[in-house]
């Protein structure tokens, strides 16, 4: 019998922090990956031997023709991550203090990008009856972070269309869960962590007493995306060192 090809999967946002990780572990799981980042080389690079390309998830087109040049080099795509995702500018604070343009910027990366992606990948997978969804979301989505109204909504958002997506389309035989970490040690973080008072009024919320490392988080995505907790759609995985229990 022949061996049976690897699994492709999609990777967004996928050129630093967690979706590096993400893309560093799938690889490592023998996954090939389709990568979209706004940095090229970044997604090059993290696609390893699969296809890195330049996207913005929040053009329609552009996600369109990245879809169909990954399925057209590598296969069809049996997994997405959704993990594009930005915190917004400082002026993404409390909701009447934050500028319309940049409500939208969060909104397109957050929701908007998730959507074109997971649409899509679900042209793919419903006529083959097989495929797996998982969206980043943040706890955020659960319990708001103060003074981070467009971020706290759009991830609050991503959770309910990974929900979404579960209910709608499990008797095409597809699955979608979301994983929803707390405060991660990223590019995005670094401004807020590099300070020593906030950081140490973030890690004093956490239980476990410290933020996490992109690593830890991928740990998860990986899980889903292997496949072991076959009957599991429609969850949000919270991976927050007990974040969310305070």
């Amino acid at each position: 019998m022949a061996d049976q090809a690897p699994t492709v999967a999609v990777v967004t946002g996928g050129g630093s922090g967690i979706g590096l990780a993400t893309c560093d572990r799938l690889r490592n799981e023998g996954f090939r990956l389709g990568v979209f980042d706004l940095d090229t080389a970044g997604a090059s690079e993290a696609a390893g031997d699969g296809l890195g390309l330049g996207v913005d998830v929040a053009a329609a087109d552009e996600v369109s023709e990245a879809f169909a040049a990954v399925e057209e080099t590598l296969g069809p795509v049996g997994v997405l991550v959704n993990n594009a995702g930005i915190t917004g500018s400082l002026e993404a604070t409390r909701l009447h203090e934050t500028p319309v343009e940049e409500w939208d910027r969060v909104m397109g990366v957050n929701v908007r990008g998730a959507y074109l992606c997971s649409r899509a990948a679900l042209s793919s997978m419903v006529p083959r009856r097989s495929g797996h969804i998982i969206t980043v979301a943040s706890v955020a989505g659960m319990d708001p972070f103060p003074s981070r109204s467009a971020y706290s909504v759009s991830k609050a958002a991503a959770l309910l269309l990974a929900r979404s997506i579960a209910l709608d389309y499990a008797g095409d035989g597809i699955r979608s869960n979301a994983v929803c970490p707390g405060m991660a040690e990223t590019p995005m973080t670094k401004w807020r962590l590099d300070q020593p008072d906030l950081r140490a009024a973030i890690e004093t919320r956490i239980p476990i007493g410290r933020v996490a490392q992109p690593e830890e988080v991928a740990e998860a995505v990986a899980l889903l995306a292997s496949g072991s907790l076959s009957y599991m759609t429609g969850h949000g995985l919270v991976v927050d060192g007990g974040w969310s229990l305070r």
